[in-house]
């Protein structure tokens, strides 16, 4: 059975099935150029990411976040020419999933075609979140009201009740909203229109879609290059470059406030402002010439992303204090705003302007998940109404009214914190196993006119590397591997209760806010504020010393496991290198989506598994035994 679960479909095979003529009697139709997927690759990286995640990063990290940009950066170009290998070999539709079957086998296939569920449907949903901020402000400002709990989700309203958040809005959208029973209608209306908005264009073709999305493209980049030289005008003008280094918690300035790790903490934000420039190999089949646009549009679109957020992030920081970010979901209209930058008609273009950027992401993405299945379906690991073309637009019908379907039910019941660590995870996974797949499969002889990826032998380059990095560790950053406090989370929940002199029947109330804290359903400074309230304590230093360090128990510790895998790793791929004389280029790109890997908390690697879990329990019910390949 072993030997089946790592079948491996062979690349001629693939491509038959793709059909690679221009104009297939039965396949998706060809009209993309290198310009439209550039375009479709920057609106897919160019949107929630930028608008609405950046200011979490910026919050965790301070300025210092700009590298853990360049570093996430690095591992997405390595990624990035791991995935043109794989598009300039079989260019088909399918992305990750469709090399991973080339590479490692069926059941990696399937791993990583359900992990990619997650990057390109559960991701959505949190864009269709920040859409529905970004829209109902900007409707606010031109004088419509929607009501707070039509415009809510039902997870945020009900944690912000439960943590004692006080934020009027939150909480007359859970206050004020209707009743059927005991249950409280409250959902974020916007979100759902413009998934099922979103989902029809999607369904009537992809040439409609490129006009789209090339047009909000053109007005996105118009205005994101305006604020970054308004912006950086004042910040120059005004002298503001002192917020570049923050004062930290002994009064230092700092370009890392919290810290390296502080940095690190801000992974998940990060990497989800460049989750989408994968998704421009799924277009493979609708591609003029996938062999050589393909690759060419990854790395335009990563450079040109890569550039601009790095000089919004410097914008960002200089503008306002890091510490201002603190759960501000509009960043880019937050710094106009006038207690900051004071630029009203900046804040204003910018409330349109995001609705556009988003619009175009949810739009990449919601054509990027039925391709995949699409793919899966063709394979026998999915049911054949997956593979099904709409006979007049040429799309794939039912798998999309399935895809607007997975992103649209949700959005009743999650909220934008736990979507947001969900995709970045499974991204990175996936981003591992196409590095992974390129060292497996064999080299080719270069053709002229199709993209090939540079073989430099890393038999002695990486274990240098590997080695060399433990070294210099061991010597120069003794402190690199998070120690255990002496606090457990228990025990600060006790300090904090004493702290600040309540009865015991209050203690489960203390002990509510802090685990709502803890799992990030409301924000540090809002619970400190209800707390003291609450109990008419104004001393917030202890508890904030006391609540820190519970939080840091469980994160040092997680980290200091995740990073000590990470050598492990690395060595014994040191010497598979030495041995089977790998390539670099995907090997670097292995090792840098690896510790970008070590970033991600407990809790997302128990949801990660969990869903793991799930898919294999379907692969196994159906697609195991459905398998062309069985």
């Amino acid at each position: 059975m072993s030997n089946s679960l790592f079948r491996r479909k062979d690349i001629s095979k693939i491509l038959a099935e793709g059909a690679d003529d221009t104009h297939g009697s039965g396949g998706l139709k060809r009209v993309l150029t290198v310009r439209d997927l550039t375009f479709f690759g920057i609106a897919a990286i160019l949107g929630a990411g930028s608008f609405s995640s950046l200011g979490f990063a910026v919050f965790n990290g301070g300025p210092g976040v700009v590298i853990l940009f360049i570093i996430t950066a690095i591992a997405c170009a390595f990624t990035a020419f791991c995935y043109s290998e794989f598009a300039s070999r079989i260019p088909v539709a399918g992305s990750a999933y469709t090399y991973a079957y080339a590479s490692f086998g069926e059941l990696f296939a399937w791993v990583i075609g359900w992990a990619l569920i997650m990057e390109y449907s559960i991701g959505n949903i949190y864009v269709a979140y920040s859409w529905s901020d970004y829209f109902t402000s900007f409707l606010e400002k031109v004088g419509f009201h929607i009501p707070a709990y039509l415009c809510t989700s039902y997870m945020e309203a009900k944690h912000a009740m439960e943590g004692g958040s006080t934020n009027n809005e939150i909480l007359a959208a859970w206050n004020n909203s209707p009743t059927i029973g005991s249950l409280r209608i409250v959902l974020d209306l916007p979100a759902i229109i413009i998934n099922i908005l979103i989902t029809y264009l999607v369904y009537r073709g992809v040439k409609e879609s490129k006009n789209f999305s090339n047009a909000m493209v053109v007005l996105k980049l118009a205005v994101v290059f305006l604020i970054i030289a308004v912006g950086g005008y004042y910040v120059l003008h005004n002298g503001l470059t002192t917020n570049w280094l923050p004062e930290n918690g002994n009064h230092i300035k700092s370009f890392m406030p919290n810290g390296f790790s502080g940095v690190m903490a801000a992974v998940a934000s990060v990497f989800f402002a460049y989750i989408g420039f994968d998704a421009v190999s799924v277009l493979a089949e609708e591609s003029k010439n996938p062999q050589r646009d393909l690759p060419k549009s990854m790395i335009y679109s990563l450079v040109i992303c890569t550039v601009i957020y790095i000089l919004l992030t410097l914008v960002l920081s200089g503008a306002v204090n890091y510490k201002n970010f603190d759960g501000v979901g509009d960043p880019l209209a937050f710094i106009f705003e006038p207690q900051n930058l004071d630029v009203g008609w900046m804040q204003f273009l910018v409330s349109i302007v995001a609705v556009v950027a988003m619009t175009s992401v949810l739009l990449v993405f919601q054509m990027g998940q039925p391709r995949i299945w699409m793919s899966m379906s063709r394979d026998g690991l999915l049911p054949p109404a997956f593979q099904k073309l709409h006979s007049k637009f040429k799309t794939p019908s039912f798998a999309t009214i399935v895809t607007g379907l997975v992103v649209g039910v949700p959005i009743l019941f999650t909220d934008k914190t736990f979507v947001l660590d969900f995709t970045s995870i499974a991204t990175l996974f996936a981003f591992v196993l196409v590095c992974g797949g390129v060292l497996l499969i064999p080299r080719k002889v270069k053709e002229t006119g199709k993209f090939n990826l540079p073989y430099v032998n890393g038999k002695y380059i990486f274990p240098a590397i590997v080695f060399g990095s433990i070294l210099l560790i061991s010597i120069f950053f003794k402190d690199y591997f998070p120690d255990k406090l002496n606090f457990t989370k228990e025990n600060s929940i006790d300090n904090v209760a004493k702290s600040i002199s309540v009865s015991n029947k209050d203690t489960v109330s203390v002990i509510q806010n802090i685990e709502q804290s803890i799992k990030g359903n409301i924000a540090l400074t809002t619970l400190q504020d209800s707390l003291a309230t609450k109990f008419n304590n104004t001393d917030k230093l202890n508890y904030t010393k006391k609540y820190i360090e519970s939080e840091n128990t469980t994160q040092s510790r997680t980290t200091k496991i995740s990073l000590i895998l990470f050598f492990i790793l690395m060595l014994m791929l040191a010497v598979f290198t030495f041995i089977k004389n790998y390539s670099l280029i995907p090997l670097l790109g292995v090792a840098s989506c690896l510790y970008l890997l070590t970033g991600m908390t407990l809790a997302n690697w128990l949801w990660f598994g969990a869903w793991l879990g799930i898919g294999l329990v379907v692969y196994f019910l159906y697609g195991y035994k459905k398998s062309k390949l069985a």
